[in-house]
């Protein structure tokens, strides 16, 4: 997999797609991960402009998605494990309605934080079997 990195205030940082795509990766050998879509967002149909010599959407229908600060990722395991993934990079930080999700989410006793690689995923969905 190739890694994507990005100048972020000065720094270059792997992006969060890629650390995303890892942690999918390494999750998914343990259960079943699902990629979240939050706020909203359109879809359409996919052709190419031969007026813009690239790929648009055309056809464009709003969808709202889950709610504001819903987690990246959702992971469902053996013996009804689920935990909540927000995925950061080195630099990334919570916005408040994320943090306000992962609070509500630990509250219900679900295992729900942040990750900035598999290793961390992997310690949130083991803290979940615990």
């Amino acid at each position: 997999m190739a890694i994507t990195l990005q100048k972020q205030g000065g720094l270059f940082t792997v992006r969060e797609s890629n650390i995303q795509n890892s942690i999918r990766c390494a999750l998914s050998k343990r259960g079943i991960v699902f990629r979240t879509n939050a706020g909203t967002f359109y879809q359409g149909k996919v052709v190419f402009s031969k007026e813009f010599g690239q790929r648009v959407l055309i056809n464009l229908r709003r969808v709202d998605g889950l709610p504001a600060g819903f987690s990246d990722l959702v992971f469902f395991g053996p013996g009804a494990q689920t935990a909540f993934i927000e995925t950061k990079n080195e630099v990334g930080r919570l916005r408040p309605e994320q943090k306000v999700f992962l609070e509500r989410m630990q509250s219900m006793g679900f295992s729900a934080g942040v990750a900035r690689s598999d290793a961390e995923a992997v310690g949130l969905i083991e803290k979940e079997k615990g």
